[in-house]
């Protein structure tokens, strides 16, 4: 699941919520071995000839290439939020690549969550204390957000009876 609650620090638990990858770090090593495989394997022709030497700079500039584009998507790393769980605050900050992050907080005795059958995408998840209505997950698929709500709605549940 692209989400993963952090160690508890003290009394705040924190929620880490990101878009998925679908290279995870071994596939990397596979995608870039794959490719020096498939640039050397046309080089082993002309091993030993002066064409060798022509190809060899057009080769490593395509791996180089390769790397840097898979490692620039993985730095940029996209969209991610932060759930931070009090038990007198619930916050919620939303970070996007060149964008200052966005601020969301409530009560967690008083803050709601949804999942709208019927919204833009489908099981769409909110978040509401009443006075403002936020979308949470938006890049995650249905099914992540079905775990995710149950998850935060057990965590609440759990808030609300520790200070009830």
């Amino acid at each position: 699941m692209p989400y993963e609650w952090q160690p508890d620090s003290g009394e705040a638990r924190r929620l880490l919520i990101w878009r998925h990858r679908s290279l995870t770090p071994q596939g990397f090593a596979w995608v870039i071995g794959a490719a020096a495989v498939a640039l050397v394997l046309p080089l082993v022709a002309v091993i030993g000839r002066a064409v060798m030497w022509g190809l060899l700079p057009f080769a490593a500039a395509a791996l180089v290439g390769l790397w840097w584009a898979v490692q620039h998507g993985w730095r940029g790393g996209g969209p991610f939020e932060e759930v931070t769980l009090t038990r007198d605050r619930m916050g919620v900050t939303r970070h996007d690549p060149g964008r200052k992050p966005r601020h969301w907080q409530g009560n967690p005795y008083w803050v709601r969550l949804a999942l709208h059958r019927d919204g833009p995408v489908e099981d769409y998840l909110t978040l509401s204390d009443g006075a403002r209505m936020i979308e949470l997950g938006a890049f995650l698929a249905p099914e992540e957000r079905r775990a995710l709500i149950a998850e935060l709605e057990a965590a609440l549940a759990g808030l609300r009876q520790a200070t009830g």
